[in-house]
């Protein structure tokens, strides 16, 4: 038989909101992003479009899996990620010669320049983020661990 809500007492949910790992690290992501977001804003872009930038700052563009792999997206989501950045043409999606099924990801110019751009308030906000923390290499590390 299911349990009903009265089978679950108040001191438990109290008790889930305090020590569960994934509410605490969903409310400091929303957190986050809205910090990010409001940040970016002013160039027109949210901290998503930002991580997905950097991420295709590379020495020979990506193909998609390997930028889905590191922005922990799966591959439709990527794809329209990418739909407002290349209309702003910020990102260049072409075949790759090796593999026509493929596509490879690249930064155009504006891509580059944007980017430049973002990086300062990328790092004065982070700096500041940083500064409020007690641990954040530790914090790194074990984010690093549950991404595995």
């Amino acid at each position: 038989m299911p349990p009903t809500f009265k089978d679950v007492s108040f001191e438990t949910t109290l008790l889930v909101r305090d020590t569960c790992l994934c509410l605490a690290a969903q409310r400091a992501a929303r957190t986050l992003a809205r910090v990010f977001d409001g940040a970016l804003q002013p160039l027109g872009l949210t901290n998503g479009q930002f991580s997905l930038l950097m991420a295709l700052n590379r020495p020979a563009p990506p193909p998609m899996g390997p930028v889905a792999d590191l922005l922990a997206m799966d591959r439709t989501t990527l794809t329209a990620a990418l739909k407002p950045l290349r209309r702003r043409g910020l990102v260049k999606v072409a075949v790759d010669p090796k593999d026509r099924r493929g596509r490879l990801l690249a930064l155009t110019p504006a891509g580059r320049e944007l980017l430049a751009a973002a990086l300062p308030v990328w790092k004065r906000h982070h700096k500041k983020l940083e500064g409020r923390l007690k641990a954040a290499d530790t914090l790194r590390a074990d984010l690093a661990v549950l991404a595995r």
